[in-house]
């Protein structure tokens, strides 16, 4: 759709305050913590394995949905003026993210299986220098709340303009005052304060999606790949990220669709333009995904060493390989088939299904990457994993909730519009 639609004016709306979805997240919070903690009592290693898979998976979520509004706003889209509040969202789960890190800080032997074949092992003890507790807690907290840091300041810029124009607002309470007053210390004026969130938002952009990088591979590497020391990829980290930038943005596709629900101006502005366009980014990083999995598979597979196979052997032997396919099916055949015609990406009913069906898909997959190395006898997939998920789930929601009740659920400021390079050079030779 080349041509985009959007008002001169956006009118200032809020997500209503819920006090029964507060009640129903603090519920699931309340449940998934003592599922984990009867867990813990009963198995400690299956227990940490679904705490670590849930934190991915939520947290791969949250950040790669702002490096959708990052990505967008490095590229200059305008079809997503509607939906860039809901991608931006999804930080106020990162601050959440970060304390439920803290307790897989204390994890030693019970996940980490090179710490004890760094005593014995050639091979691990070759790796000693990257494979080590002090150097791993310290490039995780450092890498985490690097690019925390950088995606909670990106979207400061973003509100910030927003909270002045949101003054007087019909739905104004206490709360959104509060935060307005916060937001806005040292105030400049709304068009200077426009003005100096594109610059910053312009410079950072870049930079983030570089950390984001670098840090989600980290992640990758220590929590999942390191499982098993003797085998090794480097598909595995861009494999595990642009996942979580296409759960970021069927995670958005998922809210946006909520939140037209919710008032007849979000109806209007969410219209199918933007579904359109969801959806077919949904579609195209269905088909990413599946690149980026065939290719660490095919080479490692024509290759025929052992040593490279023994992680792709043990998830499509037996019970894991039952559980493989059904990742590859919801990941890859229900989304690819579903959203190949136009049709489902217009209908509001169809689009929620499918990008549901890709986020609990990405939810079996992270599962699938850590279990299998630790899981050696067993089920392999017991009730306790999604109840524990819960402890994740119920503070994602509220999270998410508060920030779009809080602030203007669509920005109401328009960014400013660079000149192209031609027209500067035009405008600069007709000065005398």
């Amino acid at each position: 759709m080349a041509h985009v639609h959007h008002p001169d004016e956006v009118t200032v709306r809020y997500l209503p305050r819920s006090r029964r979805a507060a009640q129903l997240t603090g519920a699931m919070f309340v449940v998934g913590l003592v599922s984990f903690v009867v867990r813990l009592a009963q198995d400690p290693t299956s227990a940490w394995v679904s705490y670590v898979a849930n934190w991915l998976f939520f947290t791969s979520v949250s950040i790669g949905a702002v490096l959708l509004a990052v990505a967008t706003w490095i590229t200059k889209a305008k079809w997503n003026w509607s939906v860039r509040r809901v991608s931006q969202a999804m930080v106020a789960f990162l601050p959440v993210a970060f304390v439920l890190f803290l307790p897989m800080l204390t994890l030693r032997e019970q996940y980490f299986p090179w710490i004890e074949m760094l005593a014995d092992d050639p091979i691990v003890q070759k790796m000693a220098a990257y494979l080590n507790i002090p150097f791993l807690l310290s490039r995780n907290v450092v890498g985490l709340a690097l690019l925390f840091g950088m995606a909670l300041y990106f979207v400061y810029l973003a509100v910030r303009p927003d909270v002045g124009l949101a003054a007087g607002s019909d739905e104004d309470d206490e709360g959104r005052r509060s935060w307005r007053e916060k937001l806005t210390q040292g105030w400049m004026g709304q068009e200077q304060e426009e003005v100096d969130s594109y610059k910053r938002m312009t410079t950072l952009a870049p930079a983030f999606a570089m950390v984001y990088a670098l840090v989600m591979t980290i992640i990758a590497y220590d929590w999942a790949m390191s499982l098993e020391p003797h085998w090794g990829s480097t598909m595995f980290g861009p494999w595990f990220f642009m996942g979580a930038f296409w759960g970021g943005i069927a995670a958005t596709t998922l809210w946006s669709l909520y939140l037209r629900t919710k008032h007849k101006d979000f109806e209007h502005a969410i219209g199918l333009q933007q579904r359109h366009d969801l959806g077919k980014l949904a579609f195209a990083f269905t088909v990413f995904w599946t690149y980026l999995f065939f290719s660490q598979y095919l080479v490692i597979w024509y290759g025929k060493l052992p040593v490279e196979q023994s992680w792709i052997i043990r998830r499509s032997e037996g019970a894991w390989g039952r559980y493989s396919v059904i990742v590859v099916v919801l990941c890859f055949v229900v989304p690819f088939a579903g959203l190949l015609g136009r049709k489902a990406k217009l209908k509001p009913a169809l689009l929620a299904l499918f990008t549901a069906v890709i986020l609990v898909g990405l939810w079996l997959e992270r599962y699938g990457m850590i279990a299998p190395s630790l899981h050696h006898e067993g089920p392999v997939f017991t009730v306790w994993h999604p109840l524990i998920g819960l402890m994740f789930l119920g503070p994602w929601i509220a999270s998410i909730r508060w920030f779009l009740s809080t602030f203007p659920a669509m920005q109401v400021w328009m960014p400013m519009v660079d000149p192209e390079a031609l027209e500067a050079e035009r405008a600069g030779s007709a000065l005398p």
